[in-house]
């Protein structure tokens, strides 16, 4: 089929179909979306309550838990432990399906009365790691999420392989690390981006095995450097010594100087490594993978995010996840040798044509089911023949398509639609949506999402102590500071300093944090670029970089000679950078003349 353009019925933005996609959904037999890729995604993201937890009543052994699941909505919610038990069935909840109602409607409703997981983990591989969420094979481990395989780790997220690491964000393979933004192999890097393989390292973004620097950028197999100086290894620790990370007051001085510092040197157009054929941002090890954003290990794939673990083959439209996943289609939140999933979330290991179902776990050839283990052929969560089973799917989709949901705004969702956002157990405000796309209480209400009050299913604490009248030093702070509440220096919100995090921070000598987690978290999330795509020129202009800032005249003088002489670069390209930001942008070839 030739390119078709189509108008999204959301934003409503026109948006292309390519010829290659339309072979994509003919092999899976699904209709075009009707929703642009940006929109399908925030949806997706809409029923991804990653960082919002609480304290709610296990429905089955009547704990008080944590929970994904405020306190107000309505549903049965069991902790981890009670929904891995054998002490229920999700087929003791099934319904047989109503011809006269619109199929969102009953899954809605299935939903709400078949059990939810508080946490989505795989319970048995959790070893003392109560408050983690979006994860499995963790030990020791507290508030970290979207996690695989880490162990003494607090206050992560994408996080996998790792160990001894604190407040990091889409990390993997690191260990004793701090602060730590997009980076693998790592080991004691602190307050730094975009690094791989190195060791011992400060305020330093986009280095490559480096070990020994302080502040510095774009360097390749160096050590011994700080602020890019090279110096000997007895000039360097000499100055390392005056360079004392345990006082806060000097890690914002140190902040500064690092960005002044980057803004100074060119960036390459995407961040990514070892790819063929790609296009988006933070893109590794992939092939023929385009419009992506954080993902690994990822080919013959197109709109996909937040892809952790490889290897990942085949899909359109696939939110969070991997690991031996293939044939995904507008899901969520799924993986682990997951083939043919159709608008799922939260459905993992090893399940097999499913579509539109929710926490299922080693399930095949079911259609909306919810908290299904281990089931085949099963129509919400009820349990068929094989023939009989597929007879009714036919039935079931043509249904869909003669009666669609109409959502409050007038968008319809047929057979081939995710699940409608108004559908969410979440506020839209809970949710990762928010992170990307940002809206307030009144326009999540206009555009027809949920909106939740978080603060009145929070508990209410006072602080003990500002954290402005913290001791600067970490060395003037005692254990006495694990029985303080300390009150945010930005938000206001209260946060303690637990045990773990303490004597990691002794250990390493680094100043105690003066904001929360969230607000912390938040810093890190706001270094990374958006998945928005701009149209981009490589800003090499010869000899030295375009001018950039008519104030400062400041222009980059390129270290080596390019295949483009003393004219500007002609290359252009599709980037995250916008062009109002202020770094120097410079195409593949380019910056590997200056870097590599």
């Amino acid at each position: 089929m030739t390119q078709q353009t189509k108008q999204c019925q959301n934003c409503p933005q026109e948006f292309q179909i390519e010829p290659e996609d339309f072979l994509f959904y003919q092999k899976i037999q699904v209709p075009a979306p009707t929703f642009c890729p940006e929109c399908r995604m925030q949806r997706r993201l809409a029923f991804r309550n990653e960082r919002e937890l609480y304290k709610r009543k296990c429905d089955l052994c009547g704990e008080m838990k944590v929970s994904n699941f405020s306190p107000v909505w309505p549903g049965l919610v069991y902790c981890p432990k009670c929904w891995w038990s054998d002490k229920w069935s999700a087929k003791d909840y099934a319904k047989n399906y109503d011809f006269s109602r619109s199929f969102f409607e009953q899954f809605n409703e299935l939903r709400k009365s078949t059990p939810q997981m508080g946490l989505y983990v795989s319970y048995s591989t959790m070893i003392n790691s109560d408050f983690c969420h979006m994860a499995d094979d963790l030990k020791n481990c507290y508030l970290v999420t979207h996690a695989n395989n880490n162990e003494d780790c607090a206050y992560a997220s994408a996080l996998t392989f790792s160990k001894d690491c604190y407040d990091v964000l889409s990390c993997a393979k690191c260990e004793s690390s701090y602060e730590l933004l997009e980076s693998a192999g790592c080991y004691k890097a602190y307050f730094s981006e975009d690094c791989t393989d190195c060791v011992n390292v400060y305020f330093s973004k986009n280095l490559i095995n480096c070990n020994d620097c302080f502040s510095c950028v774009n360097l390749r197999h160096k050590k011994y450097h700080i602020f890019n100086q090279p110096y000997s290894k007895e000039e360097y620790f000499k100055k390392l010594k005056g360079l004392h990370i345990g006082s806060y007051k000097n890690i914002q001085e140190f902040k500064t100087q690092a960005r002044e510092l980057r803004l100074k040197y060119p960036v390459k157009y995407i961040h990514g490594l070892k790819n063929v054929n790609v296009s988006g941002d933070y893109i590794y090890n992939s092939k023929n993978a385009l419009y992506c954003y954080r993902a690994v290990g990822i080919e013959n794939s197109k709109h996909c995010q937040f892809i952790t673990l490889k290897p990942v083959s085949d899909c359109y439209d696939y939110t969070e996840w991997g690991n031996n996943a293939s044939l995904i289609y507008e899901s969520l939140n799924t993986g682990m040798g997951v083939n043919n999933s159709k608008f799922n979330h939260q459905s993992w290991e090893n399940c097999r044509n499913i579509e539109y179902t929710c926490l299922c776990i080693s399930s095949s050839d079911s259609f909306g089911c919810i908290s299904l283990q281990n089931g085949r052929y099963c129509i919400l969560n009820k349990q068929y023949a094989k023939s009989e089973y597929e007879a009714l799917r036919e039935k079931i989709i043509n249904q869909m398509n003669a009666m669609p949901y109409i959502d409050k705004k007038g968008r319809i969702y047929k057979y081939g639609e995710f699940f409608p956002p108004e559908t969410s157990p979440w506020g839209y405000n809970e949710t990762t949506a928010n992170e990307f796309f940002p809206l307030d209480r009144k326009q999540i209400e206009a555009a027809g999402y949920n909106w939740i009050d978080i603060a009145l299913y929070k508990g209410s604490y006072q602080p003990t102590i500002k954290a402005k009248d913290l001791p600067d030093d970490i060395k003037n702070i005692n254990d006495s500071i694990l029985n303080e509440i300390i009150e945010c220096e930005k938000c206001l919100k209260v946060f303690r300093v637990i045990k773990q995090e303490f004597d990691f921070y002794k250990k390493e000598s680094i100043a105690l944090p003066r904001k929360c987690p969230d607000c912390r978290y938040l810093e890190r999330f706001n270094k990374m670029n958006l998945p928005r795509l701009y149209s981009g020129k490589c800003q090499c202009a010869g000899q030295m970089s375009e001018l950039k800032d008519q104030i400062s005249d400041f222009r980059y003088q390129n270290t080596a000679s390019h295949f483009h002489g003393k004219e500007h670069c002609p290359n252009e390209f599709e980037t995250t950078y916008a062009p109002e930001r202020p770094e120097i942008v410079y195409c593949e070839k380019c910056y590997q003349e200056e870097v590599v």
